[in-house]
């Protein structure tokens, strides 16, 4: 058997955490054709099959399953080898990888990826925009950003900020077509869905004096970009429900009116999702340090 490299492992963890060689491939930032050479390239070496192409999904052969275990340990006790040297210099370098939702990572998130480039130059850091954190493998990323409700995924929650739900429409919007007088109305009137996290967008639930129910809503205009949702309400064709920290600064101009707010929407606090692992400690330390200076105090709350 040739020699292995720590840079073989790594491909292969990558690989092996992806849904398809072509997801791998957008990870990776080369073609499909690249990712089938190498891995081929790989398992040449290491004399095995490392992944049973007769599946439509990527699926580990046994010979497989034993080399990514190994990898993961391997490659997780280089990194610790690592930060230990660069922590007894003073330094922070190596990879941080980064996952945050698009627009709340364009607004919050890249200026403290930013900032900590900026005080740790030996440290690179990269940014993946994606609504979809249970669909990337905590493989493929150190720290994630997330709002909102998600399912137990046996990761480290860290809140970093308080946020709130809010219902808002622009006033051209109600001029035409009334304030709701209840969240009872909303069926009623036109509304806008955001498609994010997998939840049922046509089901908005409130709590009311103690008490928590569902309303039904049929959208009228539905996206999965949420800067897109908002433009649509403030063109004023309809109704959101969306982040405090999204509307607030529209509804502080007068752009939109918040609707009902005693009726109150679940929390969507931003919270640092981290797997639970040793590897990289310094660096996603930083990175949230920096993130909790930008967030406190909270802005949309100022």
């Amino acid at each position: 058997m040739a020699k292995v490299e720590s840079e073989d492992l790594a491909f292969f963890r990558t690989v092996a955490g992806s849904r398809s060689l072509a997801d791998a491939a957008r990870l990776l930032g080369v073609s499909p054709a690249a990712v089938t050479q190498r891995l081929q390239h790989v398992e040449a070496r290491l004399g095995v099959r490392l992944i049973d192409r007769s599946s439509r999904r990527l699926a580990l052969t046994d010979d497989g399953a034993v080399v990514l275990a190994r990898a993961r340990a391997l490659l997780v006790g280089l990194s610790e080898l690592e930060e230990e040297l660069d922590a007894r210099r003073g330094l922070l370098s190596g990879k941080l990888r980064v996952l945050a939702p698009h627009g709340f990572g364009r607004a919050y998130v890249a200026p403290a990826v930013s900032a900590l480039r900026a005080k740790h130059p030996a440290l690179a850091v990269e940014l993946t925009l994606s609504d979809r954190v249970g669909r990337l493998t905590a493989d493929t990323w150190d720290i994630a950003i997330h709002i909102g409700a998600l399912p137990d995924t046996g990761l480290s929650r860290q809140v970093l900020a308080p946020n709130d739900r809010w219902l808002c429409a622009a006033p051209g919007y109600l001029t035409r077509a009334g304030e709701p007088g209840s969240v009872l109305d909303l069926p009623q009137h036109a509304c806008i869905a955001l498609r994010e996290n997998d939840e049922d967008v046509t089901s908005w639930r409130f709590t009311h004096r103690g008490e928590t129910f569902a309303v039904r809503i049929e959208p009228v205009l539905a996206t999965n970009d949420g800067d897109v949702a908002k433009a649509w309400c403030l063109d004023g064709r309809g109704i959101i429900l969306r982040s405090e920290w999204h509307v607030s600064p529209d509804v502080a101009a007068g752009r939109l009116v918040r609707l009902l707010p005693e009726f109150k929407p679940p929390g969507a606090d931003v919270v640092a999702l981290a797997p639970f692992k040793t590897g990289r400690a310094g660096r996603v330390d930083a990175f949230l340090a920096d993130m909790r200076n930008a967030l406190r105090p909270t802005p949309w709350r100022l």
